[in-house]
């Protein structure tokens, strides 16, 4: 929850009228992949006369983004509009800072467009206070093929004794099993998945969505951290503190075997001219096929009494929805629209396949947020398991006791 005194700054703010429109815009895509798909976005603007002032902000995950935008909204200088996750949007619409896209929202028929899972939190308290770019899952391994080849994998894992054998292929060949970067977010994006694959859906909801005590602290949580240690044997040496679009690099030139990544990761392939099953393969993480750990980006507008910046945010908006931009955008980035009616015939076949998957996954109840993203839990919550789950990696902690420093940390943040 974010503080009185942000909300007030906020409220203060009203802009400079200028005879150019303009939208500063802070985010966290500044891969290479991520940064193409970016620029799409940019050019679709420009032919409207909106300048783009970009305020890039590195870091995975968008933790160090909501550090700089926190300290913006203070100073009573906020950006035009901002890159948020989940329970993020939800906290700046309780300040009352964001603006009120309700009746763009009505007039482009929003609500019956819009993935389910997607639109939970695009709207907050009957308004809609963020504009969907994309639809991201977390539950994808990237494999090589190159490297495949090399060591004799004639297909990817479909389950967990699968991946052990594959990794142990890998290693025993002098190539990387598992590339891997040691920062917090990506060592618990490994976590979710490995929560997923060993407890099922209804574990991972219980656990993760409703944070009951009783599966934290459960036998099935302490083989999940057994089953972390065992991975990290198959990680390299240099894994701490190394960029997730570095380790997607390992595996795009067949130095590694395989990333446990989120389908951005993708866009860095597309980025590199490989194409999938020539030369990767996209696979739900061993156990999860049929089962989706949902996230994806969104962009929230501030609050402004200019009529400038307001009709700017709205052709930001527009563009955004356009049917074409998301089908740009995300054939670059990796993931998939958040507009459910549009058809998958431009797409690559990791993203046919994800459409297919988030469908089924509707269908059938299976799609449940990503705690590592944002879309589990709030951003104290999803700390404080971030700070377990990697110090439990790093060797700080046996299984045993990070289920209880696990029981303890959420009880503690909630």
């Amino acid at each position: 929850m974010l503080c009185a005194g942000v909300a007030l700054a906020a409220f203060a703010y009203t802009s400079v009228a200028s005879a150019e429109e303009n939208v500063e815009v802070l985010h966290w895509w500044t891969s290479g992949g991520e940064a193409a798909a970016l620029n799409t976005l940019k050019e679709t603007l420009a032919k409207q006369g909106v300048n783009w002032t970009d305020m890039p902000v590195a870091g995975g995950a968008g933790t160090n983004a909501m550090t700089v935008l926190k300290a913006r909204v203070t100073a009573g200088n906020p950006p035009t509009a901002v890159q948020l996750l989940g329970f993020d949007i939800r906290d700046w619409a309780q300040t009352g800072t964001l603006a009120d896209l309700s009746s763009l929202a009505k007039e482009q028929g929003w609500d019956k467009l819009i993935w389910p899972a997607t639109k939970q939190f695009s709207t907050y308290d009957g308004k809609w206070i963020a504009v969907p770019v994309n639809v991201h899952s977390s539950n994808w391994v990237w494999i090589s093929k190159a490297a495949m080849d090399k060591i004799g994998l004639a297909k990817p894992p479909a389950n967990w004794d699968e991946l052990i054998a594959a990794l142990e292929l890998a290693k025993k060949a002098g190539i990387v099993p598992l590339a891997h970067g040691g920062q917090p977010w990506q060592d618990t994006t490994i976590f979710e998945n490995v929560v997923l694959s060993t407890g099922g859906l209804d574990f991972y909801r219980k656990a993760l969505i409703e944070l009951d005590p009783k599966a934290l602290g459960s036998d099935t949580m302490k083989t999940v951290f057994d089953r972390m240690t065992a991975l990290k044997g198959y990680f390299d040496p240099n894994f701490s503190g190394r960029d997730w679009n570095l380790a997607s690099a390992m595996v795009i030139k067949g130095d590694a075997l395989m990333q446990v990544m989120g389908d951005w990761a993708k866009g860095e392939f597309v980025n590199a001219k490989q194409v999938p099953q020539k030369d990767f393969l996209c696979i739900r993480f061993p156990g999860t096929q049929g089962e989706v750990l949902n996230t994806g980006d969104q962009f929230s507008m501030f609050k402004s009494n200019d009529p400038a910046v307001q009709d700017a945010e709205r052709k930001l908006a527009l563009a955004i929805m356009d049917p074409q931009f998301q089908i740009t955008f995300n054939k670059i980035k990796g993931s998939i629209p958040a507009r459910m009616d549009i058809p998958d015939t431009q797409f690559d076949d990791c993203a046919k396949k994800a459409i297919a998957d988030m469908k089924e996954a509707t269908a059938n109840n299976a799609v449940q947020g990503s705690l590592a993203h944002g879309h589990a839990a709030t951003a104290a919550i999803k700390n404080a398991i971030f700070d377990v789950v990697t110090r439990q990696l790093n060797g700080q902690l046996t299984s045993h006791a990070a289920v209880a420093e696990l029981v303890s940390a959420v009880a503690s943040a909630k």
